[in-house]
């Protein structure tokens, strides 16, 4: 339950809880991730237009999040909420800063202004409700689908191309989730009520619209280095850009005297409820899902 005012063993709680998580992420990473790659002085690098942006998205979503959990802490430990928006969305902009510096290192990446431009988005995008109305009438979430996309694609390349799949974003469900680009939905969930106070429409009442791609066999392109040398193409995979319109259910609107329920459905809020969901593509496909995840 939150505190009344300021209580210095939850601060102290949360601040060395934070600072572990900080360090061991970093080991982490260094260790999982920067080690196999060499060093180099530190360099920029334009990544603006990989993924058809999906990956910006997923900054953005993840500053978000970063920024509204902190802040939630420190609202725990009795900080005023104006203080504790503003510390949030630092925190989470710190965080998302030194990943991007340890990119700015390797000679396989580079620091991405383009990234640090989403990251910065998210943070403001909390902090600015937070500072305006006092709470997130708009959040970020997250949702992903289950199947291998390739098996949906249809194309004349002498090549494997659900390989292809594995080698760019793994084979596990975990992997998938997080690094298939062609999985991925973004949403902006705005919370009904919050806008109209005065509307017989329920409380936990949502309307989304989604960002994701499809046919994304590379950064770039749908062309690459084959296993036997020769250059593999798949440019009769269209990349596209896909917009979605769906309801959503605020999970934190629920009533409920649990603080555990409270609990729960404040982390539940990171995903969109899975529902009817209209799709307009680039190719100006107009497609309707019963249910999208």
């Amino acid at each position: 339950m939150p505190s009344d005012s300021t209580n210095p063993k939850r601060v102290w709680i949360i601040g060395s809880s934070w600072a572990a998580l900080y360090g061991t992420a970093l080991i982490g990473l260094n260790t999982a991730w920067y080690a196999n790659y060499e060093h180099s002085s530190f360099h920029l690098y334009d990544d603006s237009k990989e993924w058809l942006q999906m990956d910006k998205a997923g900054h953005l979503f993840t500053n978000y999040f970063e920024a509204k959990w902190t802040f939630d802490a420190l609202k725990w430990a009795g900080l005023k909420p104006r203080k504790a928006a503003i510390i949030g969305a630092a925190t989470g902009l710190f965080f998302q800063t030194t990943l991007e510096t340890f990119d700015g290192f390797s000679a396989e990446w580079g620091f991405s202004p383009s990234d640090m431009v989403a990251n910065t988005a998210g943070a403001l995008v909390f902090l600015s409700q937070e500072l305006l109305w006092k709470q997130q009438r708009i959040q970020i979430k997250f949702s992903s689908t289950f199947y291998q996309t390739t098996k949906q694609y249809k194309s004349n390349c002498d090549c494997d191309l659900g390989k292809r799949e594995y080698d760019l974003f793994g084979s596990s469900l975990p992997e998938q989730t997080l690094k298939n680009y062609n999985k991925q939905t973004y949403w902006a969930s705005a919370n009904i009520s919050s806008f109209f106070p005065d509307s017989k429409l329920p409380k936990w009442l949502n309307i989304a619209v989604g960002y994701g791609a499809d046919g994304m066999l590379g950064g770039y392109e749908n062309r690459w280095n084959g296993d036997n040398g020769l250059k593999a193409d798949a440019t009769d995979v269209k990349r596209v850009r896909q917009f979605y319109l769906s309801p959503d259910i605020d999970y934190t609107k629920i009533k409920t005297h649990s603080h555990l329920l409270k609990t729960i459905f404040q982390m539940a809020n990171v995903i969109k409820f899975p529902a009817p969901a209209l799709m307009v593509n680039s190719k100006n496909q107009i497609v309707f899902y019963p249910i999208y995840f």
